[in-house]
């Protein structure tokens, strides 16, 4: 059953709505009801809301401010406007804010309920597809075991999900894993024996290592495994309840688990070697809370494993052991990979949080020992960024700056702090600047393509949509850029060449008023003369017979 929210800063509204609407019927199982934004936010943090109905004119936080804000924490929330401003600009804020109703005070009965009753409908159609997908994921039993490496990947490269989503994701996939439970987790890389192998011997093997190791640590551990986003595989660890009991009534939680770690570890290897034929490495982290800590563990064991690649194979690193600290105090720059990535924030043309992205990834090298391999890694990462950028928007990064990637530049630019992070602001603006007015160009063109459709094209057929349709942009989009080069809104304009071209078939025309009407593209010649009227401030028969 649904769940409604009423909103407006005048009691009575709310109050007779509760009391008049037949909610029952349409199948509302509870109305909640709120006098301002701040009282709405508050129940919305307590209360499951499917819909919410809100004034646009409120003291503190307006209705769009509202909305913005609830599409922003709950977007699966349909919300409806009700109000007294048939302001044009209030309705397009409602569409960018993606508000699912528009209706204008006062309003009947029958108007309210059809607009409930489409969100409701919507809703289910929702919930209809929502179930369909994940009925999906049930009967897909042969593809688990890639979506348990996409999940583990999405949380291994630092993508946060919601506590909810996280949940329901281990439950779909059949991950016994707990949210907040101390996880450890084993990078395991493949010996000399296996470098021999093409890579579908190599595939077998690996899937081969995940049964021994699911077999062998399943008695004590909740096992995840799978082959990692780099060169390794990854085998997560979680004690079992159990077990965890068990260890608790010791005196020393702690060193008695780390000995059944060990010894699973150890038979794990043995039996690899026997049945397999071939060495395996681990590097062995600490334990970490799961899943807050998987990121940090896992770029700590890779930097590990960077660091004992000259090891002989066989080897297993504990990052716990004393002797791997001093090794181990190097950190890796997470700034430089968490999402949202240079690339993409580029690719979005968001200038000023790229910058500050950079900014952040100096700022981590400042606090934390970094090395000339740092220094390289954020060189390389920043460089790859700013040419994929260049060359997609169909330029050489030589065209932008001809000493950007000089090879004598380059060696003395990754010695150096200061001079890194001068080079990279340096060219971040050089960049923006040269793709901008690239951008600007196309936004000109665009805006031409759009004159040119509504004089060629003044009816029925023309719509923001069916211009949007034209130029292929999203119709919110092209609005946007249209009222940015223009100053006027594209819906505005749109109607102000129909009016334009109105004065000249009445004057120039004996046509009637019904035919100029459905040459306009409009439904009904009353409509039209309102349209007209509201521009000149007379009739099209008065503007005829004056």
């Amino acid at each position: 059953m649904i769940e409604i929210l009423l909103v407006d800063d005048e009691p009575y509204v709310t109050e007779s709505l509760a009391r008049t609407i037949p909610w029952d019927e349409i199948g509302v199982k509870q109305v909640h009801q709120a006098a301002s934004g701040a009282e709405a936010l508050e129940i919305l943090e307590q209360q499951d809301i499917d819909i919410m109905v809100t004034d646009i004119s409120m003291p503190g936080m307006s209705g769009l401010q509202l909305i913005e804000t609830v599409s922003e924490r709950w977007p699966d929330i349909r919300s409806i406007l009700l109000t007294g401003y048939s302001d044009f600009q209030y309705a397009k804020k409602a569409i960018q804010l993606q508000a699912f109703d528009y209706i204008l005070k006062p309003v009947s009965d029958e108007e309210f309920i059809k607009s409930i009753s489409g969100a409701i409908e919507s809703l289910k159609d929702e919930w209809e597809a929502h179930d369909k997908y994940h009925l999906l994921l049930y009967n897909r039993k042969a593809d688990y075991s890639v979506l348990r490496a996409n999940l583990m990947h999405e949380l291994l490269l630092g993508r946060v999900l919601s506590e909810r989503t996280l949940a329901l994701k281990l439950k779909e996939y059949e991950i016994s894993f707990e949210s907040d439970v101390e996880a450890a987790m084993l990078l395991i890389q493949l010996g000399k024996h296996y470098a021999a192998m093409d890579h579908h011997s190599v595939s077998l093997m690996e899937y081969a290592i995940g049964n021994i190791a699911e077999e062998l640590f399943k008695e004590q551990f909740h096992v995840w495994f799978c082959k990692a986003p780099h060169d390794c595989l990854i085998l997560l660890v979680e004690l079992k309840p159990v077990i965890q009991r068990e260890l608790e009534k010791s005196n020393n939680y702690d060193a008695a688990r780390q000995l059944i770690l060990k010894s699973a570890i150890a038979n794990f290897r043995i039996s690899v070697s026997n049945y397999l034929k071939g060495e395996i490495s681990l590097i062995v982290t600490e334990w970490f809370a799961f899943p807050e800590g998987m990121t940090a563990a896992y770029r700590s064991g890779l930097s590990s494993m960077y660091l004992t690649t000259h090891n002989e194979t066989g080897s297993v690193l504990y990052l716990g052991d004393r002797h791997l600290q001093e090794m181990m105090s190097i950190k890796s720059l997470e700034s430089l990979y968490r999402p949202p990535t240079l690339i993409h924030l580029l690719e979005s043309k968001q200038w000023d949080t790229a910058r500050q992205k950079i900014a952040d990834v100096f700022q981590d090298m400042e606090k934390a020992r970094f090395s000339s391999e740092h220094l390289y890694e954020v060189f390389l990462s920043i460089t790859n960024a700013f040419m994929y950028i260049a060359h997609k928007g169909g330029q050489f990064i030589s065209q932008i700056d001809q000493y950007a990637f000089d090879p004598m530049l380059t060696q003395s630019i990754i010695v150096s702090f200061d001079k890194l992070k001068d080079w990279a602001f340096d060219m971040l603006n050089k960049l923006q600047k040269e793709l901008s007015e690239s951008d600007q160009n196309t936004k000109s063109y665009i805006i031409k393509q759009v004159h040119e459709l509504v004089g060629n094209h003044s009816g029925h057929d023309l719509s923001v949509k069916t211009i949007a349709d034209h130029v292929y942009l999203h119709p919110v989009y092209l609005s946007k850029i249209y009222k940015a080069e223009t100053g006027e809104g594209l819906g505005d304009y749109i109607i102000r060449m129909r009016m334009e071209r109105a004065l000249y078939l009445l004057k120039n025309t004996n046509k009637k008023i019904y035919e100029i009407t459905t040459e306009l593209g409009y439904q009904n010649p009353q409509y039209f003369s309102k349209m007209f009227k509201k521009h000149y401030n007379m009739t099209p028969n008065e503007f005829r017979d004056g």
